[in-house]
């Protein structure tokens, strides 16, 4: 998954203003207590963090 795909997903299951501060903010363990940045920064792929932040957060199997 491309990043630009990545932070569409985010924009749209967020919002666009909410999904950064998300980003920034969110510390989930399915990410090894990091953020969805940090893990990002860290090398995880952007659809290793997706596939986290749909199942921490229950997106809806059809925004997956």
């Amino acid at each position: 998954m491309r990043l630009t795909v990545f932070w569409q997903r985010m924009a749209d299951h967020f919002g666009a203003a909410y999904a950064d501060s998300f980003a920034r903010d969110h510390v989930m363990s399915g990410l090894g207590g990091r953020t969805v940045r940090e893990a990002l920064d860290a090398g995880w792929s952007a659809k290793e963090v997706w596939r986290v932040v749909c199942a921490t957060m229950d997106v809806p199997y059809d925004r997956q």
